[in-house]
């Protein structure tokens, strides 16, 4: 497998399934309430979808209502990287991996506290490891 950083765009296309290379890759977003994770309420890890980078915990997630997997902060505040984003009439942050450069989902300042942040991400651009039992 290439590093990372030397990917191309047919090498991502082989690894993704074409959904999430339209989210992931070129910055789509996958129609509400549809995700596989939008209801998932097991305790774990959820991980970006193209390199498999930790990403946020389940002690964050929380429903916003959006219809998108939603979570109040990162696991760490290095592993995503943040960017203007002015398409479609709107000014919004977009969210992408700092590990590979996939587009996730958007940050809003309307979440919870302690943080009133909302990540939403989309289901296809996340990958999700469950904790083991204790």
């Amino acid at each position: 497998m290439k590093p990372i950083g030397t990917k191309t765009d047919e090498d991502w296309k082989k690894e993704l399934t074409p959904e999430q290379y339209r989210v992931l890759r070129e910055a789509g977003t996958e129609r509400p309430f549809t995700g596989a994770l939008l209801h998932n309420k097991e305790s774990g890890i959820y991980s970006c979808a193209a390199c498999k980078a930790e990403l946020f915990s389940s002690d964050a997630k929380y429903d916003s209502g959006s219809g998108w997997p939603s979570f109040y902060q990162p696991i760490t505040p290095d592993a995503l990287t943040y960017l203007d984003d002015n398409s479609g009439g709107m000014r919004r942050t977009e969210i992408r991996c700092s590990a590979c450069g996939s587009h996730l989902g958007h940050v809003f300042e309307d979440g919870p506290e302690p943080t009133g942040q909302r990540y939403c991400m989309n289901s296809l651009a996340l990958g999700f490891e469950k904790s083991p039992s204790a």
